[in-house]
């Protein structure tokens, strides 16, 4: 594996963008977060630079979207047509249902005046007079902490007809989302935003153009707007200077899983991932070993515990055969099975598919019954190839949004990188995972009933 250069040092001013102020006592109050040089870029934003001068800040930073994509957030900025005098957008996606991935409600809770600050500079550069947060429905203490930022902000005149006597009427405004992992994806977001059920749309047009309402809509990540506060106080140059050629800056990882510190670290990228597993998060359990791990949620594709030294940049990730997704590192340690977490994860993406897709639809629940009937001790060696037929169907491009994709290279990647534990569970019957170690039948585990053999058995189309 090619070694990844580091643009910054490794000391820890780098490794603090985010939560630099984090820990500060009463910081979610404006008067501790103006204390500590909040809402100065804000100030910064009004009076010194010109929209455009914003979005090439934002530019030359290199800072990309942390919510999964990775698009470099100020060319996103500059799709958005000229003002034509209408209504334009800055919607928030503070959604964050991936499995593993807790960074935003972390941001959030501890600190929202810094989204606040983030989400009007972004309102600025685009020339965006209203601002919608999508939030987790379930985040009833963060809605509470950024509601209240808000009314701060409000009270203080940086929300308002004229910050800092500018004429730039801005607001801002909270929408609870109803608990549906599919709003995480950027269209069925605003489909729920308008009313609507949420599934996602056809595209183009993108959101860019015909977002919100019809309106020019920017969408970007918490995570994405709480860094824009540091780069426009201290410039894109200066932020540009960490990370790594094409993937500047920090970026704020949540660890969960099998090892003895869990929790949100932010880290440069382009740190190996064993600093952060085995460093931040303090490895393994004792006596155990690091088996498997996902480096963005499980939407990313798995990876095995000799590949902890991959950086952490989304260049490496993707030579390594995965992604950086939305941050969420989850780590299992030699006692897990692949298999049944596989299953486990396939019974969330089947859940919830929006149904709008047939191979989503149908693919998603044809590999949660084969599961069941493989780890209740009944599989095959037909079971393999069913497997592979449906991963085939789901991650190959055919959905309208990746949530088939993903359910897809769960399967692809846990087989591509596991096999001999799919073959003792489909042509042996067992599992030397579980049970001490020692092969052993699986107890029957399945969830609908008895399900029909293999043999003769037709697949609908995915």
């Amino acid at each position: 594996m090619a070694k990844t250069e580091l643009r910054g040092s490794h000391g820890p001013a780098p490794d603090h963008v985010l939560t630099r102020w984090i820990g500060i006592e009463n910081l979610a109050r404006i008067g501790v977060y103006e204390k500590q040089g909040g809402y100065r870029s804000w100030k910064k934003a009004m009076t010194e630079l010109e929209p455009a001068e914003l979005t090439n800040e934002v530019k030359i930073s290199g800072l990309r979207g942390r919510g999964g994509a990775g698009f470099p957030t100020g060319i996103k900025w500059g799709f958005l047509p000229p003002p034509d005098g209408g209504p334009r957008f800055v919607v928030v996606n503070a959604d964050e249902s991936e499995p593993g991935t807790a960074k935003d409600r972390y941001l959030m809770e501890n600190n929202p005046h810094q989204l606040v600050e983030g989400i009007l500079i972004a309102c600025r550069a685009v020339s965006a007079q209203q601002a919608w947060i999508y939030i987790r429905g379930e985040y009833d203490l963060q809605h509470l902490a950024v509601q209240a930022a808000i009314d701060e902000a409000r009270a203080a005149g940086y929300i308002g007809e004229k910050p800092y006597g500018v004429d730039f009427p801005v607001d801002i405004q909270l929408f609870r989302g109803h608990g549906a992992y599919i709003c995480g994806e950027e269209t069925a977001l605003l489909e729920s935003l308008e009313g609507k059920r949420a599934q996602p749309r056809s595209r183009p047009p993108f959101p860019a153009v015909k977002g919100a309402w019809g309106r020019p809509t920017l969408l970007n990540n918490v995570e994405t707007l709480s860094t824009l506060p540091w780069i426009i106080e201290k410039g894109g140059a200066e932020y540009a200077k960490f990370g790594t050629e094409k993937s500047h800056g920090t970026r704020l990882f949540t660890v969960s899983g099998d090892v003895r510190k869990p929790g949100n670290y932010e880290m440069e990228l382009g740190r190996p991932f064993r600093d952060l597993i085995e460093g931040m998060a303090g490895g393994a359990r004792p006596g155990r070993k690091i088996k498997a791990w996902w480096p963005g949620g499980s939407s990313a594709p798995v990876l095995t515990g000799d590949l902890l030294d991959t950086p952490s940049d989304l260049e490496a990730l993707a030579a390594a055969g995965s992604m950086g997704g939305s941050g969420g590192v989850i780590v299992a340690d030699d006692t897990r099975c692949v298999v049944r977490m596989a299953y486990r994860l396939m019974q969330f993406y089947a859940r919830e598919s929006c149904g709008k897709c047939t191979p989503c639809r149908v693919g998603g629940n044809w590999a949660v019954r084969t599961y069941e009937r493989v780890l209740s001790g009944h599989g095959t060696a037909d079971d393999l190839a069913l497997f592979d037929r449906v991963q085939s169907g789901l991650a190959a491009g055919r959905c309208l949004c990746g949530l088939g994709d993903a359910a897809g290279w769960v399967i692809q990647w846990t087989m591509a990188r596991f096999r001999e534990e799919y073959e003792e569970h489909c042509l042996r019957n067992e599992c030397s995972v579980e049970g001490g170690g020692r092969a052993q039948p699986l107890p029957s585990t399945a969830a609908s009933g008895d399900l029909p053999p293999p043999e003769g058995r037709k697949l609908a189309h995915a």
